[in-house]
């Protein structure tokens, strides 16, 4: 098996094909591993990426197998967004075992975020994982790395100053609306379009800037509820007109179907921040001359630099978490391995004992001979047992298992994680656990 990520993200593709990409990957994961693909899958969607890992049946790192499954993913995430194949391929990465491992690493730390060390994108990971396993496409390997991926983040967290001030998105986003927008937010109404995490976000950061007077409308009718539980006050689409004609700032978390058009804006000074992936609002709100449009991509240029120092001192606890998973799954292959050579030499060690048996039965002979073979397999393995590891730390696994092919015949089978073992499923075929991994809560980003 082995481990890969298509990524999509706004370093390489502008925000508004990364929401359309988004949009084509849903149910993907599903279709992907029931079609048999993929032994697994899990899509990581957040407002500025869109990230596919997987695990594909190849026993090896075979090129030609991988750029295969590429092109195959690429079509068909291509065709579900309405792109052509060719448009989409050159702003998508495959990467591939310790290279998709150490780049989930390093998202999950927020070194890739718009807003580096931003913490938002902890829970967004840990969501992704618990979306797969409640719909069955997270394998045991996958739910591993994803584990792999919380622990990093909580020691980026506890060892490192990254993101301790409080900088994310919606805080940046803020910023910049304080900028344009008259008064100070005490005085200030806000409208916030969305119920979800990102949403409560928004709620949260907002109340921190002393901002009391909060509304919430959600198209589909879930702000009653939302607001009973977070302050507020819910907003019926009857009165959506009036609210934003009562408010000085409206921020878009929701990532509606269709965005709201310029002619439906009111003839209030507004300002307007459009924080989902999926807009809430027409970009062509930004013509309006009372109106202040703020996007992603405003966020994205806004956003400020981390200190060099916790930037390096995080990149470092990543390069150790992604040796560590390497390690451990190598560790993993090995004792397979050592487990598989032993079965297939105690098997030809009992076809020759029973040849022995039948030749003399049970007398003092045939135990001496017994014990005498039993210990000369024993001493036989112990050197293979012991390259076995050694090769391993050397990072030359693959080789030693390619040997116990050419010369046994010897087919190593993927490791499988012990049904008692936290977090994990029982075995690599993405059966379904309600385990989830550690991860800090966060908001979701929107889209």
């Amino acid at each position: 098996m082995v481990l890969f990520s298509l990524v999509a993200s706004h370093r390489d593709v502008d925000l508004t094909t990364v929401a359309r990409l988004a949009d084509g990957a849903r149910g993907l994961p599903s279709d992907l591993v029931g079609s048999g693909l993929l032994n697994g899958a899990v899509a990581l969607s957040t407002c500025n990426r869109l990230e596919l890992y997987g695990e594909i049946n190849t026993p090896t790192q075979d090129a030609a197998a991988l750029r295969e499954t590429r092109a195959e993913l690429v079509g068909l995430l291509a065709e579900r967004a309405g792109f052509d194949p060719q448009d989409v391929a050159h702003g998508v990465q495959l990467l591939t075992e310790d290279d998709a491992a150490r780049h989930l690493f390093t998202v999950v730390s927020g070194l890739e975020s718009a807003v580096v060390g931003e913490r938002e994108i902890t829970g967004q990971v840990r969501r992704a994982l618990t979306e797969a396993q409640r719909d069955g496409t997270a394998s045991g390997e996958l739910v591993r790395l994803f584990e792999a991926a919380a622990h990093t983040a909580r020691e980026v967290g506890t060892h490192t100053s990254l993101g301790e001030r409080g900088r994310s998105i919606v805080s940046v986003a803020l910023d910049l609306a304080d900028d344009v927008t008259d008064g100070q937010w005490p005085d200030r109404r806000a409208l916030v379009f969305g119920t979800g995490a990102y949403a409560g976000a928004t709620m949260a950061a907002l109340r921190d800037r002393g901002c009391a007077d909060i509304e919430v409308y959600s198209a589909s009718g879930r702000a009653e509820q939302f607001t009973a539980n977070r302050g507020g006050t819910p907003v019926a689409s009857d009165d959506l007109e009036d609210a934003l004609n009562r408010c000085d700032v409206v921020i878009g978390c929701s990532g509606g179907a269709e965005p709201m058009p310029a002619q439906d804006m009111p003839t209030n000074a507004l300002t307007v921040v459009d924080l989902a992936l999926s807009r809430d609002f027409d970009p062509s709100v930004a013509d309006l001359p009372h109106v202040e449009l703020i996007t992603l991509e405003s966020v994205k240029l806004a956003a400020p630099e981390e200190t060099g120092e916790s930037v390096t001192a995080a990149q470092r606890i990543v390069d150790q978490a992604a040796d560590r998973f390497k390690n451990q799954r190598t560790g993993r292959d090995m004792s397979s391995a050592i487990v598989a050579l032993r079965k297939h030499t105690m098997g030809v060690l009992e076809q020759e004992l029973d040849k022995i048996r039948q030749q003399h039965g049970c007398t003092g002979a045939h135990e001496e001979i017994e014990f005498a073979m039993r210990r000369m397999v024993k001493s036989l393995l112990h050197q293979p047992t012991v390259r076995a590891r050694k090769m391993a730390a050397e990072g030359r696994a693959e080789d030693y298992l390619m040997g116990l092919e050419a010369l046994f015949g010897i087919e190593v089978p993927a490791a499988q994680a012990p049904a008692q073992e936290s977090g994990t499923n029982a075995a690599v075929s993405g059966q379904h656990t309600t385990s989830e991994p550690r991860l800090p809560s966060a908001p979701r980003a929107a889209g």
